[in-house]
C-alpha cells in the first residue's frame, strides 16, 4: 500500500505556502523563501503577503548556487531550532548557504520518528544503526538518542563536523563518524562480517566521494541494495530508503527492496510530503522502510 507521510506538530517548522517554483517557509521565528522545482503550481497566497513576511529570500546565480538576500541585516545567518518526538529533544544548528540548503529537511522528521520507535522497540540491548549519505545527522541524532550505538557516514567532512555540532546541541554524545565514500564504506563492513540491527540511506541523485568516487543513484543504487542487506541483522531490523530523483516512483523503490532482500517483513512504501498552511502539499521523495522484531 502507497502512503502520503508528512510530520505533524513540529512547533519550529511550518511550509506556508508553495508555488511558481518557490516555497515560503518558517523556521523558528525567521521566514525563508527560497526556490522550489517541485512547486511547478501557483501561488496560493498574494505575492504582497510573500514580500510582507519573509525575512530572507535566496537569489540564484545558477541551478546550484546564489545569494540569501535580507530585509533586515541584524537577521542572523546561523541559529537554533529544536524537534520534539515525547520524551526526545532534538536540536539543529541552520545556517545560510550558497546552494540553498540550511542544514536541514523537515520532511525526514517522519522518518525520524520511525527510527525511534523502532529502536526502542528492539529486545537487543543496544542495538547497532548505520546512517548512510548522512549530511548533518538528523537521523544519527534520532537513533542516538533513543539508545543506538549510531555510525554516521557522509564523504564531505565540513558536514559531518556540522553533524557533531547537532549532537552537542542535542546534548548526546559517541556517535561515530567516518567521512567516507558510502558504497566503499558498506563493501568493507561486509567483508568484516559486521551486523547492524537500523539501517538507514538517504542517497542523492548525484555525488562524490572524498577521492573523487562518482555516485550517480540510478547506476549505483543496486549495487548499494544488494550490499547493504548483508549487514542487516537477522532477528531484529529496519531498514529506510528514501530518495529524492524525480525520475523514482515509490514502485521503483518497492521492486528494488524486494529485488535485494526477499525475506523483507512490513515493507511500506510512499511519497514523503510537507503540508502547507496554505492547503498544498508539497512532495519531496519517496520512500521504502521494513522491520522485524523477534
Amino acid at each position: 500500500m502507497i502512503q502520503l507521510l508528512s510530520p505533524k506538530n513540529w512547533k519550529d517548522y511550518e511550509l506556508i505556502d508553495c508555488g511558481n517554483f518557490e516555497k515560503l517557509e518558517r523556521f523558528g521565528n525567521i521566514i525563508l523563501i527560497r526556490p522550489e522545482p517541485q512547486a511547478v503550481w501557483g501561488k496560493r497566497y498574494p505575492e504582497s503577503e510573500w514580500t510582507k513576511q519573509h525575512h530572507i529570500r535566496f537569489k540564484g546565480r545558477s541551478a546550484t548556487s546564489g545569494e540569501w538576500i535580507k530585509k533586515d541585516q541584524k537577521t542572523p545567518d546561523r541559529w537554533h531550532i529544536s524537534y520534539k518526538n515525547e520524551d526526545i529533544k532534538l536540536q539543529f544548528r541552520l545556517a545560510l548557504t550558497s546552494f540553498k540548503h540550511l542544514g536541514i529537511f523537515p520532511e525526514q522528521a517522519v522518518n525520524w520518528d520511525y527510527i525511534i520507535k523502532n529502536v526502542k522497540n528492539f529486545k537487543t540491548a543496544q542495538p547497532k544503526v548505520l546512517n548512510l549519505f548522512a549530511y548533518t545527522g538528523g537521523a544519527s541524532l534520532a537513533a542516538r538518542a533513543a539508545g543506538a550505538e549510531t555510525t554516521h557516514v557522509d564523504s564531505i567532512k565540513q558536514v559531518v563536523s556540522w553533524a557533531n555540532e547537532n549532537q552537542t546541541l542535542s546534548g548526546l554524545e559517541n556517535i561515530r563518524w567516518t567521512v567516507e565514500d558510502a558504497l566503499k564504506f558498506v563493501k568493507r563492513e561486509v567483508k568484516r562480517g559486521r551486523k547492524y540491527n537500523g539501517i538507514i540511506l538517504d542517497p542523492p541523485a548525484y555525488g562524490h566521494g572524498p577521492n573523487g568516487e562518482k555516485w550517480k543513484l540510478e547506476d549505483n543504487i543496486r549495487e548499494m541494495m544488494d550490499d547493504v542487506v548483508k549487514l542487516l541483522d537477522e532477528d531484529e531490523h529496519f531498514l529506510i530508503l528514501n530518495t529524492y530523483s524525480l525520475g523514482f516512483s515509490s514502485v521503483i523503490v518497492e521492486n528494488l527492496i524486494l529485488s535485494s532482500f526477499s525475506e523483507v517483513q512490513n515493507l511500506e512504501t510512499g511519497e514523503l510530503y510537507l503540508q502547507a498552511s496554505s492547503g498544498y502539499k508539497l512532495p519531496l521523495g519517496v520512500f521504502g522502510k521494513f522491520c522485524k522484531f523477534y
